[in-house]
């Protein structure tokens, strides 16, 4: 059994003489605060980057729809390559500074409006790297046994979320009263804070196992018939999670260009920023994760859990009903500004089908991974949020053709046809993992 380091010395993963904090080991603690302020820096950016196009560069709004889908892509189609290079070469902690400061200087070149292309490809670039690498050393805090491993990606989504819940709020706030750069230049920062953080970190993280190619046995050989059939299943998951993401990144697409001309932001005097509204999903996100997971645990309690998929399937269910919310209101309204209590609840409903979905998927890719490529894995899931933030990208361009209670109703309807997909995998994901 592996160890990892503390500051008592070596002790054995996930066995109760590993020093803990809030009861699970401190390892956890430093990934999550290291991707709270990468997302501060991503969700900081991303806040801005539509609003940016569209009233800074002036850019038509089917381009920065396609410029902000393509971008999107290409972050979550790099770490694809990204998790070999670590996995083989690298090392995860190696390949995590390096993309971390490439992103860095991604962010602070979108200060600089002729490096606006050049900025979007290095944010990119480092985040291949960067994303595999991080969430992959989880699954190496914990024995297989350990009952907290479920959890712990639920626990590690809400310790990122706070970095998405600062970021409209800071970075949005800069740029929306002051100007964009300097909205981008707190992105920057924040990504140099979650560096620092996982350096100073480096004894609470689990050991590099050995990336020397092990010679081939007969058990390797039957594995690897067990591991293409894996692989086939991860596909299939991920084909869904396309199409999901094709509905749930219009949240940062279509969605904000909705709340910019058919939301009522007043609140007494005051006028709420268009960019605030991006907060209430990560605000969402941290205070009800505690209660969904509470709920999980009794039902598991009396043997009620669901499998993965099928919380997936719950999930994509829920944001569909959101979608559906939000198409009703807007063909209620005729052609007057809804009121903004409206889209709080959209948000509420979307991120409590977001919590059943997303760090479930992330979990199930990671725990199903072959052995020594799990941030090979951990990149196939990423790699599904590329081709769905592609395919957000061209469903954004539908916006001012099909009008917006249609394109809600679309929206609702790429849910829908997930949560199917999930369900009819469910059975063959149990009787292999």
């Amino acid at each position: 059994m592996s160890a990892i380091r503390a500051t008592a010395g070596d002790v054995i993963r996930g066995s109760a003489q590993e020093p803990t904090w809030l009861g699970q080991p401190r390892g956890l603690t430093i990934l999550f605060l290291t991707n709270m302020w990468e997302l501060f820096s991503y969700y900081g950016m991303r806040t801005l980057l539509v609003y940016y196009m569209t009233k800074g560069l002036l850019f038509p709004q089917g381009k920065a729809s396609f410029i902000y889908g393509s971008y999107t892509a290409l972050a979550y189609f790099t770490p694809i390559l990204g998790g070999a290079i670590a996995d083989r070469w690298l090392g995860k902690r190696n390949a995590v500074i390096i993309g971390g400061s490439v992103m860095a200087i991604g962010h602070f070149m979108m200060a600089f409006e002729p490096l606006f292309y050049p900025a979007l490809a290095t944010i990119a670039l480092g985040n291949g790297l960067f994303l595999p690498s991080l969430p992959s050393q989880i699954n190496d805090l914990y024995r297989a046994d350990d009952p907290r491993r479920g959890r712990a990606y639920n626990v590690y989504y809400v310790g990122l979320n706070i970095g998405g819940f600062m970021a409209p709020l800071v970075c949005g706030t800069l740029g929306e009263v002051y100007g964009w750069h300097y909205g981008f230049g707190a992105a920057g920062i924040g990504m140099f804070l979650g560096l620092a953080i996982y350096l100073m970190g480096q004894r609470y993280l689990p050991a590099e196992p050995s990336r020397r190619a092990a010679t081939p046995n007969a058990t390797a050989q039957a594995r690897g018939g067990d591991n293409r059939r894996i692989w086939w299943l991860l596909l299939g998951v991920g084909i869904a999670a396309t199409i999901f993401r094709g509905a749930y990144e219009q949240i940062g697409n279509t969605l904000p260009l909705w709340t910019d001309t058919n939301v009522d932001r007043a609140l007494g005097g005051f006028v709420i920023p268009m960019t605030w509204f991006q907060a209430l999903n990560p605000l969402l996100v941290i205070s009800m994760t505690p209660l969904l997971l509470l709920h999980w645990r009794r039902r598991a309690a009396v043997g009620r859990d669901k499998s993965p998929a099928i919380k997936m399937a719950i999930g994509a269910v829920i944001v569909a009903v959101a979608y559906l919310l939000l198409a009703a209101v807007d063909a209620s309204t005729g052609g007057a500004r809804a009121g903004w209590p409206w889209l709080l609840a959209f948000f509420a409903i979307l991120t409590l089908g977001e919590l059943y979905i997303l760090p479930t998927g992330l979990g199930l890719f990671a725990r199903l991974a072959p052995p020594k490529l799990g941030a090979t894995a951990v990149a196939s899931w990423f790699l599904a949020v590329f081709s769905g933030s592609l395919l957000a990208g061209m469903v954004g361009t539908l916006w001012t053709r099909l009008g917006h209670a249609g394109f809600f109703v679309l929206l609702a309807g790429l849910a829908l046809l997930a949560a199917g997909l999930l369900w009819r995998l469910d059975k063959p994901i149990r009787e292999n993992s």
